[in-house]
């Protein structure tokens, strides 16, 4: 897009404003490939008529406006097409056009109902289980997120028409399973409910530990996340789980002045200089943390990983951090979300409260899992155990293996360096600077 001023608030517009378009049009056309198409003809217009004209006063208002006459003049020339094979060589009589016309108004009348559930619907049809979660996790950073094809595929590290193709097939996808623009019925609401939480949250934690490339993180990305839980969270204020993924991303998003270096190098949390963690994304995520608890007294899955994470903000310094809770609260998340990546994480917090012992004893029932068998943060926390047990050549085995796993810069050069510093505490000699 051109850098001119008209340009760059055409731009900034429609990252805001393109969800509550296309949200507004699915409902009317039942389509959400095609409220897409639509919605792109009315940024279009924008894009000819804004450098000429100037910005509107209220651009939001603007583009829904000239999306409304992009959908009526749609169903027009279908309804006319279909009168054209049903009454090919007879003129449209009266009655047809005024039918026409009350329809376009009836339309236009729906088109001003509450946008909210409009957003809501959209998030529960980009989201939908019909689809793969990588068309899923795309679709959503389209449609809600306002973001080009390009972009998401620079934020993934994925080929621009690898990133299409799935676009391209989670909306026909939709159109062929005939999914309901519509939030979904009690009974069903609890599971889709998860598959939209899910998708968030990868979102975020792409954007927070970037899993390839040569970045450490990828803010942007925390950002959209944020953003869209922030939104859920407005549309569904009665779920807890939905406050529970917003205090856990508020509070992780706290710490992400501290996470890296001026030169972009990682720095792990107990060496953070808490003095940058934001202080007002934590109190936003103790108050949606609070806002989880209070709504059923109990704490769900994304709740009690907020409450971890509210453990680790409440410490002034790392010697504060009370690891006795932090092991209590994993073992509640064991019992509600099995899992072994889950247990890796309680054995690092049972390592901080009670000794590395405790941890690798945890971890080496680990090892054999094949959900962790690509996983390099197994290796890595294995190693570090190791370390603290003074078993130093293990422990460089296992940041070895970890760096060969990894497909971040960032982080294998941090695992490389805690090779060399096993190198040094055993003694090893080191090679000489030229």
């Amino acid at each position: 897009m051109s850098t001119s001023p008209a340009h760059r608030a055409i731009d900034a517009v429609w990252r805001i404003e393109s969800a509550r378009v296309i949200a507004t049009l699915a409902r009317m056309v039942r389509d959400v490939g095609l409220a897409e198409e639509l919605a792109q003809d009315a940024l279009l217009s924008a894009l000819e008529q804004w450098p000429q004209s100037g910005v509107p006063d209220n651009p939001g208002a603007w583009l829904v406006a000239a999306a409304k006459h992009r959908a009526i003049d749609h169903f027009r020339r279908n309804s006319m097409q279909e009168r054209k094979h049903q009454q090919l060589g007879y003129e449209m009589d009266l009655e047809q056009e005024t039918a026409d016309a009350e329809r376009a108004a009836r339309i236009d009348e729906a088109l001003d109902d509450d946008i909210g559930d409009d957003l809501l619907r959209l998030v529960f049809t980009a989201c939908h289980p019909v689809l793969s979660t990588e068309a899923r996790v795309a679709l959503t950073l389209r449609l809600l997120g306002g973001l080009a094809t390009d972009e998401i595929a620079r934020a993934f590290l994925v080929p621009e028409p690898t990133i299409a193709q799935r676009i391209v097939r989670a909306k026909r996808t939709l159109a062929e399973a005939r999914v309901p623009f519509e939030v979904p019925r009690a009974g069903e609401l609890d599971a889709r409910l998860s598959s939209v939480l899910e998708v968030i949250y990868l979102i975020f934690n792409e954007g927070y530990s970037a899993t390839a490339g040569d970045d450490w993180m990828r803010p942007a990305l925390c950002e959209e996340a944020l953003r869209l839980g922030r939104i859920l969270a407005g549309l569904a204020p009665e779920e807890p789980e939905v406050h529970g993924l917003v205090a856990l991303m508020e509070i992780q998003a706290s710490r992400a002045g501290a996470r890296t270096s001026p030169a972009g190098e990682p720095i792990l949390l107990m060496e953070q200089n808490r003095a940058q963690w934001d202080q007002l994304l934590i109190r936003r995520g103790l108050a949606a943390l609070d806002r989880a608890a209070g709504l059923t007294g109990t704490l769900g899955p994304y709740a009690l990983q907020a409450a971890i994470a509210a453990c680790h903000a409440r410490a002034r310094t790392p010697e504060e951090t009370d690891w006795k809770r932090i092991v209590a609260l994993y073992d509640a998340l064991s019992q509600l979300m099995p899992s072994p990546v889950v247990e890796l994480n309680r054995a690092v917090a049972l390592t901080m409260a009670f000794g590395p012992a405790a941890g690798l004893e945890l971890v080496d029932t680990l090892v054999g899992e094949p959900a962790l068998a690509n996983y390099h943060l197994l290796p890595s926390v294995r190693g570090d155990f190791l370390f603290r047990l003074g078993r130093y050549a293990e422990a460089r085995a296992e940041f070895e293996h970890a760096a060969a796993m990894t497909r971040n810069t960032r982080e294998r050069v941090l695992l490389l360096d805690r090779v060399a510093a096993c190198g040094n505490a055993a003694g090893e000699p080191q090679p000489r600077s030229h």
